[in-house]
Formats: structure tokens, C-alpha cells, sequence
């Protein structure tokens, strides 16, 4: 039985945690959100993006990958 306890899941992430999670510049993270193709809510003046939203993103580029072929 372990003791150490597991990190708990992030459950919002700043725009440049999104760029790395992605894998992407943090420009192109904003140019995403601009465009509204990756979602993100808002608490106070800060823009904050659910991992849901992260997928739901990857979901679409594969989409738009599927469509091109």
C-alpha cells in the first residue's frame, strides 16, 4: 500500500499551460481562442481553459484532418 498521495488533476489551465499541453506556440493558443475554436471561461479578467475544452480542440483538428483527405 502506497502512502504517497496521487497529484491531484488540473482542472483549468492557463493559456500557456494549453500551448504545451498541445504542443503549440502560446500565440496560436490566442489566435484559437480569438478565432472561438478553443473555448475557454473566464474568471475575472483572466481566460482559463478546461481540459475538456483541450479535447474537444483535438477533436476538431482531427475532424478537419478527416475532411481534407
Amino acid at each position: 500500500m502506497s502512502t504517497t498521495a496521487e497529484p491531484a488533476e488540473q482542472l483549468l489551465y492557463r493559456p500557456e499551460e494549453a500551448a504545451k499541453a498541445l504542443r503549440i506556440g502560446r500565440s496560436m493558443v490566442y489566435e484559437e481562442i480569438r478565432l472561438g475554436r478553443l473555448k475557454t471561461v473566464r474568471i475575472g479578467r483572466r481566460r482559463l481553459v478546461p481540459p475538456e475544452y483541450i479535447e474537444r480542440y483535438v477533436e476538431l483538428l482531427k475532424s478537419e484532418a478527416e475532411a481534407t483527405v
